[in-house]
């Protein structure tokens, strides 16, 4: 399954509108039931109303009722082409995916030539989620 998300984030990454900075990013949410959602970044000339591919794919997601997720792949790059480096998720989105997902969360991360593999236990240690704000 990773081979087919790193293959629709890469798919998704050619829908990205990013006139300003020229960097596309794609990703590819998979649900537990196997539903993938896509998303793209979609930049914006005042800079803060940008959103990230991966939050897109999210946004999409959770407006549909889905609510279980168990891998993303995210794919960037300069050129419609990934780059040689890795692309990492910001940290917005990583609390993002956070809000929604366990430790045990499979990051896809896409460069050229290489997948990295990581959870969001290593994207994100020693986070805040849902369960901080529950009373006990």
């Amino acid at each position: 399954m990773k081979e087919k998300l790193v293959e629709v984030a890469k798919q998704a990454m050619a829908m990205a509108y990013a006139p300003y900075s020229g960097y596309l990013v794609g990703a590819a949410l998979l649900c537990a039931d196997g539903t993938i959602y896509t998303g793209c970044n979609v930049e914006n000339a005042s800079y803060g109303a940008t959103i990230c591919a991966e939050r897109t794919a999210f946004s999409k997601a959770v407006s549909e009722g889905k609510r279980d997720f168990t891998a993303i792949a995210i794919v960037g790059g300069k050129d419609g082409k990934p780059s040689e480096a890795v692309c990492a998720p910001c940290g917005v989105c990583r609390q993002v995916m956070r809000e929604f997902c366990g430790d045990d969360f499979f990051v896809y991360l896409v460069a050229a030539d290489q997948v990295e593999t990581m959870t969001l236990a290593q994207l994100l240690p020693v986070s805040f989620g849902p369960e901080n704000l529950k009373n006990d």
